[in-house]
């Protein structure tokens, strides 16, 4: 398949799949691609995911707990039982699988109805986490750290570069927001 397989790639596996694992190999940016479909397709309850990284530094390999060791990730993705995982989505119709990044960045945030950034920072960063999202904001000479999650988090902000999943947005964003699905998606993970 092609790098961030598209409709045409992966709805024929899901259709010929009933019941059966997807197991994707390579970037977190083509986990999210298989993970869209699988969403869009309404198979979030049946389709379970497993997922052998490229790359050993994978946010999502990270929070799923999948071995860095490729012969090991693909051991666990054939033979550990599915878990519900969290699933977030992105108001552009994408999902987040690993994290995204930006900065430095200069605006509001808020998670639920904490703030989570109210000016400057050198960078922020959304993950998926136990309630939906993890947020992590980075300000000043001094690295002072802030941390909130919750189940949704929302940007504005002057212009500012995303990367999400790994990939680039392909124009700067003044706003985003992430937040919880209604449904969890069934990933093999170690976590």
């Amino acid at each position: 398949m092609p790098g961030r397989p598209g409709k045409n790639d992966v709805d024929p596996l899901l259709e010929a799949a009933s019941g059966e694992p997807l197991i994707v190999v390579g970037t977190d940016a083509d986990l999210a691609a298989v993970v869209v479909r699988i969403m869009r397709k309404n198979r979030l309850g049946d389709t379970a995911v497993g997922y052998v990284p490229i790359d050993s530094a994978s946010p999502a390999a990270r929070l799923w707990g999948v071995p860095a060791d490729p012969a090991d990730a693909l051991a666990l993705a054939r033979d550990a039982e599915p878990r519900p995982r969290v699933l977030v989505r992105d108001d552009a119709g994408g999902v987040l699988v690993g994290e995204a990044t930006l900065g430095p960045v200069t605006g509001e945030a808020y998670c639920d109805d904490l703030v989570a950034l109210r000016g400057s920072a050198r960078s922020m960063v959304v993950r998926p986490g136990s309630q939906g999202v993890d947020v992590r904001v980075v300000r000043g000479l001094f690295r002072r750290v802030t941390r909130v999650s919750g189940r949704a988090c929302q940007l504005g902000c002057q212009p500012v570069s995303v990367v999400q999943n790994g990939v680039p947005l392909p124009r700067p964003v003044t706003r985003r927001t992430w937040y919880r699905h209604t449904e969890d998606l069934l990933a093999i993970t170690d976590r």
